[in-house]
C-alpha cells in the first residue's frame, strides 16, 4: 500500500496504490480536509478492462484523524490498482 497527497498552490489530489492482489475493503486513508472527495481516476474502471470495484465515484471524509491528518477516508481499494481522488469544491 501506498498513500501521498499531490499538491499544487491551491489544490490537492490524494493517491492511493494498492499493489497487493488482494482487494482493501474499509481501507482508512488520512486526508488534510472534510468534505466529499470524488473518485476522479480507478485503474480498475471498466474503461481500462477492470470490475470497477471501487467507490461509486464519491466518499465523504470523516471527522476522524488519521496518519497525521484532521480527517480521513474508508476507502475500497482494487487488487493490483490505483485510486485518485480529489476534494470536490
Amino acid at each position: 500500500m501506498l498513500c501521498y497527497l499531490r499538491r499544487s498552490s491551491d489544490d490537492f489530489a490524494v493517491v492511493v496504490l494498492n499493489f497487493t492482489p488482494v482487494p482493501r475493503r474499509s481501507y482508512r486513508v488520512g486526508v488534510p480536509a472534510g468534505g466529499s472527495y470524488r473518485e476522479v481516476f480507478n485503474s480498475d474502471s471498466r474503461l481500462y478492462g477492470g470490475t470497477d470495484m471501487g467507490n461509486g465515484g464519491m466518499v465523504t471524509a470523516a471527522d476522524l484523524p488519521w496518519m497525521g491528518r484532521s480527517h480521513s477516508l474508508l476507502l475500497d481499494l482494487p487488487p493490483l490498482g490505483a485510486l485518485i481522488l480529489r476534494p470536490e469544491t
